[in-house]
């Protein structure tokens, strides 16, 4: 049962938003220009300020909708919530109908944190923002939320497993922003401008 439950979580979480919403809307392949991610910033980027936060709305709810249906509705925890989110985050990440190319996984990471630990999610979002004021880099500002998130698990949770997954989440995170952290070595990262 756990093993069809994580199977559909992966399969939730590997709907491809931005890149149906782009297409929905008339726009360019949204792989095929700009930084060619699916994810919100690209779409912001390429195809507007609206398209890109519905993106990022959708690609929260795919972490939002099976942890909380596994949490409330199966009354699932610890391992076996875990385990949900897990796959929820890796469909999105290494999507199967993309021929495993995704996301770098934040928007949907944030939806699976405001269901494991919302207290968590404040104090992470906290450091997003004053990271993104400062800099203007969201591949900055996402990887210190990255870095944030397990210790604030950590101190809002008691649950093993789910700091467990946090951790594993969080360096997928970051280590999907290889390309980015060149770039800001570089000097060569887009600045987000509001």
């Amino acid at each position: 049962m756990l093993v069809v439950l994580a199977i559909c979580a992966y399969l939730f979480g590997a709907i491809p938003t931005g890149l149906l919403l782009t297409r929905l809307f008339g726009k360019d392949d949204i792989r095929k220009v700009g930084s060619g991610n699916i994810g919100a910033t690209n779409v912001y980027r390429v195809a507007g300020r609206k398209l890109g936060i519905v993106t990022l709305l959708g690609d929260c709810l795919k972490g939002v909708i099976p942890v909380l249906f596994a949490q409330q509705a199966l009354a699932l925890t610890g391992t076996s919530l875990a385990l949900i989110a897990l796959a929820a985050f890796v469909g999105h990440c290494f999507p199967v109908y993309l021929g495993f190319k995704g996301g770098k996984g934040v928007a949907t990471a944030l939806g699976i944190f405001l269901v494991l630990s919302p207290l968590a999610v404040l104090t992470v979002l906290v450091v997003f923002v004053l990271f993104l004021w400062r800099w203007h880099y969201i591949s900055l500002a996402s990887i210190a939320a990255a870095c944030a998130i397990a210790p604030a698990v950590y101190l809002t949770t008691a649950s093993w497993p789910i700091f467990s997954v946090t951790l594993v989440i969080a360096t997928i995170v970051i280590w999907r922003h290889k390309g980015n952290i060149e770039r800001l070595r570089s000097g060569t990262e887009n600045r987000f401008n509001f």
